[in-house]
């Protein structure tokens, strides 16, 4: 008996979902050409939709990766490269196809040889499956300028030759912080999702994966336990941040009894050990000792502030960004007798700064701190901007519900 189309889609795009950079992965091991192995998984994806209606396969990801390989060979060879090609689908003494490849995959994508942003691009694009323009939005850049690195990126492996493989231990920690920044990309799309839902549950939990073979592959380096801690600190929180009618609900107002006390427990293991290991402490330490205040804090209420600041002081130190700068302000914003009016000072300077013309959170804040100032219709016209630049369902009704709540502002204008 066949299986309806409706069915047969829904189960391919979940496969797509979970399995896309296992499936990529595998087949870039046999092609050495990004291009051709997105083409070939690409492809397994549409013949799925036209097999699994007469038969569902037990193992979706092993059967899309075969017929992706299969793909992939009878091309090298209708292409008479195989000979030439032959020599790169040796593998290396020790390597396993999985659960490896993905990370091997994030290595290349990452190799110096490459610009930096041309990394994170290609490797959101390859390991996440994001489209160019979902790509765009993680970044805060214009799709022209995501397509442009992300082509950039695979002609420059290509003709480099760069190898697919996880570096050897001389080269990791050259690596080692385009990978992490690339992990927590990847969790962060999963984190806010652009669509309907709040989340993307296959996004998170490929970057959970990740951060815990980067672990596994460098147990001594701290970067990569604070990374993992971060990560579990924000996953303990995740069925807190939904009410139960699906609505967004900020860190102030979760139901603190609703966090996964066995995540929050690792997290903060993880990340206390990687500030303790690392002198000074690196970026993720220190953002996962940011998240470590608000978990370990009592309530909202009673959270450390002004500790809160001076971790963002040390980054800003470091590794200076807008978007820093941003998270400061409004951490600031929340110290006991803060100068709202100083803070309001320092966000509209930063809504110069080109990387945060497009990021939702900064009219965000300055909705925040300008209803807190009694100037709700500033307010409203903050949340307009908000909204207008947010692409998840969930945070946009947030914004208008926030909007709403205005004393002076009008919800239906």
């Amino acid at each position: 008996m066949g299986v309806s189309a409706r069915l047969v889609a829904e189960r391919v795009e979940a496969a797509h979902r979970e399995c896309w950079s296992v499936v990529l992965a595998a087949t870039v091991r046999v092609t050495r050409d990004l291009d051709l192995a997105e083409d070939c998984a690409q492809e397994a994806f549409v013949r799925a939709l036209r097999a699994w209606p007469e038969e569902l396969p037990d193992n979706p990801a092993g059967w899309l990766t075969t017929v992706s390989k299969r793909l992939a060979l009878d091309k090298l060879r209708r292409e008479t490269t195989l000979r030439r090609k032959l020599p790169l689908l040796v593998e290396e003494p020790g390597e396993v196809e999985q659960p490896t490849d993905p990370l091997r995959l994030v290595f290349t994508c990452c190799h110096p040889a490459l610009a930096r942003d041309s990394q994170v691009a290609l490797t959101l694009r390859l390991i996440c499956g994001l489209t160019t323009r979902e790509v765009a939005a993680g970044l805060l850049i214009s799709e022209a300028t995501a397509a442009a690195r992300i082509t950039r990126a695979k002609k420059k492996i290509a003709a480099a030759g760069i190898p697919y493989r996880i570096p050897a231990d001389d080269e990791l920690a050259s690596r080692l912080d385009v990978v992490l920044t690339v992990v927590q990309l990847v969790y962060t799309a999963g984190h806010i999702a652009a669509g309907p839902e709040l989340t993307r549950a296959d996004l998170t939990g490929r970057a959970l994966e990740l951060a815990q073979l980067l672990v596994r592959l460098m147990p001594d380096e701290p970067e990569p336990q604070a990374l993992l801690g971060l990560l579990l600190m924000t996953q303990a929180r995740g069925d807190a941040r939904v009410s139960e009618d699906g609505e967004l609900v900020l860190l102030a107002d979760q139901d603190r009894s609703r966090w996964d006390v066995r995540l929050l427990a690792e997290g903060v293991s993880r990340a206390t050990a990687a500030l303790l290991k690392a002198d000074p402490p690196g970026r993720f330490a220190l953002q996962a000792a940011v998240a470590g205040l608000h978990v370990t804090a009592p309530c909202w209420e009673e959270t450390n502030w002004a500790q809160v600041v001076r971790m963002y002081d040390a980054m800003l130190l470091g590794w200076p960004s807008p978007i820093v700068a941003l998270n400061r302000a409004a951490a600031q914003s929340l110290v006991p007798g803060a100068d709202l009016a100083a803070v309001l000072g320092e966000l509209d300077a930063l809504s110069k700064e080109p990387a945060l013309k497009a990021y939702a959170y900064l009219p965000a804040t300055r909705a925040d701190v300008l209803a807190r100032l009694h100037r709700p219709a500033e307010a409203a016209a903050a949340y307009d901007a908000a909204i207008a630049l947010t692409a998840n369902g969930a945070e946009q009704r947030f914004l208008r519900r926030r909007r709403a709540s205005l004393p002076t502002a009008n919800p239906g204008a």
